[in-house]
């Protein structure tokens, strides 16, 4: 199982907004194929798996009711995008399947393993099941809270601010973090931000790194109408421009959608209004060593803002001289 775990997190960041999965088959101990969910709205890893040992029949076994099929999440068993694997489990003539966890999705959710149950397939579940769900941290949220994961980034310098007013761009953190950013990008089904980042900063907002990653979706928050579409915010990729002041409105409107993660990446207003929302999960804040000094306008109101939100501190760390730190939810 944990190696069906690790062949699945191959696939990270272009098999999301959907979870990644692994699967093995086996006989005995003589591992026959592998399979894993490559690309979102391919086929899933069971698939790969079965269609892969069809290779090996009568080579390394003759029937597939010799073999067992280990895979990190529960089988779908609903027609989505690919057909339910469950069905093609069954088709194959396996009749031994060891699942990792239980997929959270109401649409599956135990279903698949009844599907296969009342076939006369012998199932064990729960296997490296909490390693599956941290895995797919993303997925599981969303299925369990019905809201896509908040996460909010920051810049800060050393003395809580966020930028200089009527600079052009301030740059606060190093290469190095703004390096790493890109990786933290590339987790994210979405980049959320608002009108006054778009304008001043001109950023790309996405995730500029050197492996495939299926880019996040962009949502600007602004009752502007005016953009410059072909400013490098809104160039090449998918985003949607949402004229809403309601925090809890904008969460809900993913609630049925592809999207089980949000960064939040824009300036103090607009960040202060989702961390008062009570809906943000996770704050990665980025501090430089350097001070803006008293011009500079303040992340947050008050001192210890991030613990009295009830936020803990999960890690931190340096990136060259800045410190990347990481609160998530009491």
């Amino acid at each position: 199982m944990k190696r069906a775990i690790s062949l699945a997190d191959q696939y990270k960041y272009t098999a999301k907004p959907n979870p990644v999965v692994g699967c093995i088959i086996v006989k005995g101990e003589t591992i026959i194929s592998e399979g894993a969910h490559k690309e979102f709205g391919s086929n899933h890893a069971e698939v790969n798996a079965i269609e892969e040992a069809k290779k090996n029949q009568g080579i390394t076994f003759n029937s597939f009711g010799e073999l067992t099929l280990i895979c990190s999440l529960e089988p779908c068993n609903h027609t989505g995008k690919t057909g339910p694997c469950s069905e093609a489990i069954i088709s194959s003539g396996i009749r031994n399947v060891v699942v990792g966890a239980e997929d959270p999705n109401p649409l599956v959710s135990g279903s698949g393993i009844r599907n296969l149950i009342n076939h006369g397939v012998k199932v064990q579940s729960g296997v490296c099941a909490k390693l599956v769900e941290e895995q797919n941290k993303f997925f599981f949220f969303k299925n369990k809270n019905n809201r896509p994961y908040i996460t909010v980034k920051i810049a800060s310098s050393r003395d809580g601010k966020s930028y200089l007013p009527n600079e052009e761009r301030t740059y606060i953190t190093c290469k190095e973090s703004i390096d790493d950013v890109q990786k933290v990008r590339a987790n994210y089904d979405a980049i959320l931000t608002g009108g006054n980042t778009v304008v001043n900063d001109s950023p790309r907002m996405n995730a500029r790194v050197s492996f495939p990653v299926n880019q996040p979706k962009k949502i600007l928050l602004s009752n502007k109408s005016n953009f410059d579409l072909d400013a490098d915010f809104f160039v090449n990729c998918e985003y949607e421009i949402l004229n809403e002041t309601n925090i809890d409105k904008i969460i809900e409107r993913y609630r049925y959608k592809d999207i089980t993660s949000i960064l939040v990446e824009a300036g103090p207003k607009l960040v202060n209004a989702f961390l008062d929302s009570g809906k943000v999960d996770e704050i990665i804040i980025y501090q430089s060593p350097n001070n803006l000094g008293i011009n500079g306008v303040n992340w947050f109101k008050e001192d210890n803002a991030v613990e009295k939100l009830s936020f803990k501190l999960e890690s931190s760390y340096k990136i060259k001289a800045d410190t990347k730190k990481i609160y998530i939810k009491c």
